[in-house]
């Protein structure tokens, strides 16, 4: 394995770069105190699912500024023999008053945002799934953390700093996340003590406190007082679905995304597009390669923008949105020499928390939460800690589009996991935060590490692309003058990002090896990828990264 790794780091690593963590069992996520909150769990003898709810409640207290309790999530798990999805994103409330959000428009914050939060329900999902230990013991860490405190990373602190701004007339928010009008300082100790009590009645009532008791009743008084339409019959007609995961061929491996109402298949239609237009026979780095994955990523936001809805409205199975002669006419559409106008909204960015775990058995998580857009609709329940999430901005006012904004109805969703498999055998847990740029991302990495041999850390590391709409591409600082000129003649309009950071979005991954796994974080948020040894390590596929990469 040493001569394997000596040759694995492509020359486009950058300087100072992460090396990638190797273990029996990896928990990585975008803040570190998380990702040791999953690590103890996994030492417990916790199964990755296990490992990933406990680390997916920690990020509710440690990352307040990208999800919360009031937010959605969306899970797949791998139980060392099939691939399992969880949709747990909620509806508009029944009584969604339609009629005047047409006249008015539809907001980004305030009651009228709000959808049913699901997360606590996914979390409670997968436990029944594939979880071992008790609930209670799983949301413990989250409740110490509340309780006793924390450090605020540095970027939580930045976002936390904007987050004042925006929600400065929202009397909850204030209460709650400042004090005296002052949010933390970087490395400042903080408390969150509705926030504990609110973990614990979820601990205690394996989520049911959230969706039909206490808690449920308390989301549905405030928004009554302030004339929201969310209801206790909303709270109480939720419940996570457990769905199949979609997957397109891509090498040789399978890339897996859940359908909709999330984006998924805006990275599945680019993959498949992609893998038909033979990215391995490309350097990594070739200007070429870049202008075909943004010309495949362009056709599957295309589609996305099109069909993706809550899957009752949808008016195409999203199986033939990526049925084999489907996507042989949308490559033959791509002209390898000149970009292309195939899509004209240009979307917006929005902050998100993703985690994936995996232990020694040889099981693994790909899981992702988020409020939307920073703490979300503003609206923090009393007493609770509940920052509820402003996913209904997610609709769009036109009648008759699939995703059309209406009562009782999930929403056009950013947030997705990934998953690939190789061989019907578990290959990586993988996902990039940052609204739009998630599936992206996702292809970027598949593209780096699957066709071009490359490690995750250093396809992480990488200088990333981004889609802006029309021909308009920007391109973060350290990719090559010379590649932003090749694509400037190939008809895109390039824009040099001043700074490398999170409107690039942020990754995690973990990737299967022979005998352990391989776990790499981003250096563009605060987190880390953390390892420990397990009592036994189960035999994966062979996975060997191209040394000429």
């Amino acid at each position: 394995m040493t001569d394997r790794w000596s040759h694995s780091l492509p020359p486009a690593a950058l300087p100072g770069a992460r090396m990638p963590v190797l273990a029996g069992q990896i928990v990585a996520t975008g803040q570190p105190l998380a990702s040791q909150v999953g690590l103890d769990i996994l030492a417990r003898g916790g199964t990755a699912a296990d490992a990933a709810i406990a680390t997916a409640a920690a990020l509710t207290v440690v990352e307040p500024t990208a999800n919360g309790l009031g937010a959605d999530a969306f899970a797949m798990s791998w139980d060392g023999q099939q691939l399992h999805g969880i949709n747990a994103s909620g509806c508009a409330p029944a009584m969604l008053d339609v009629d005047r959000l047409r006249r008015e428009g539809i907001p980004r914050t305030g009651w009228d945002a709000v959808t049913v939060p699901g997360c606590v329900s996914g979390w409670v999902a997968l436990w029944k799934l594939h979880g071992t230990l008790p609930f209670i013991d799983l949301l413990a860490p989250a409740i110490h953390l509340a309780e006793h405190g924390f450090p605020v990373s540095p970027q939580c602190a930045v976002a936390w700093r904007r987050a004042a701004t925006r929600y400065e007339h929202f009397r909850g928010w204030q209460e709650t996340f400042t004090q005296d009008g002052r949010t933390p300082e970087i490395g400042q100790w903080w408390t969150l003590p509705d926030h504990a009590r609110t973990l614990r009645l979820i601990a205690e009532t394996e989520g049911d406190a959230f969706y039909r008791g206490e808690l449920a009743a308390a989301m549905a008084a405030d928004a009554d007082a302030h004339s929201g339409a969310l209801s206790v019959e909303d709270l109480a007609s939720h419940e996570a679905i457990n769905v199949d995961p979609l997957g397109v061929p891509f090498g040789d491996v399978v890339l897996h995304e859940l359908p909709p109402n999330g984006q998924g298949l805006a990275a599945l239609i680019a993959a498949g597009v992609l893998d038909r237009l033979q990215p391995a026979a490309l350097d990594a780095d070739d200007p070429l390669l870049l202008h075909l994955q943004i010309e495949a990523m362009k056709l599957g936001f295309a589609d996305a923008e099109t069909h993706v809805a809550d899957p009752e409205h949808m008016c195409m199975c999203p199986q033939e949105l990526i049925a084999p002669e489907r996507l042989d006419r949308l490559a033959a559409m791509i002209d390898p020499a000149r970009a292309q106008d195939l899509f004209a909204e240009s979307p917006e960015w929005s902050s998100t928390v993703y985690l994936c775990c995996a232990d020694s058995k040889g099981r693994a998580v790909s899981f992702i939460q988020s409020n939307y857009e920073g703490f979300g609709s503003g609206i923090v329940v009393p007493g609770t800690g509940i920052a509820m999430q402003n996913r209904a901005a997610g609709f769009v006012d036109k009648p008759g589009h699939p995703n059309d904004i209406a009562g009782s109805k999930r929403p056009y969703h950013t947030i997705i996991p990934a998953f690939t498999t190789k061989n019907a055998s578990a290959h990586m847990a993988f996902g990039v935060m940052g609204g739009p740029m998630q599936p992206q991302g996702h292809l970027q990495l598949l593209s780096r590490i699957v066709a071009g041999g490359w490690d995750p850390q250093a396809a992480i590391d990488a200088p990333r692309w981004r889609v802006e709409g029309g021909l308009d591409v920007s391109l973060e600082p350290d990719a090559p003058a010379a590649t932003a000129a090749v694509l400037e003649a190939m008809g895109h309009d390039i824009t040099i990002a001043p700074q490398r950071d999170v409107s690039f979005g942020g990754a995690q991954a973990i990737l299967r090896l022979d005998d352990c796994w391989c776990g790499a974080s981003d250096g563009r948020r605060d987190g880390q990828a953390v390892g420990g040894t397990g009592p036994e390590t189960a035999p994966g596929p062979t996975t060997h990264f191209n040394p000429s990469a």
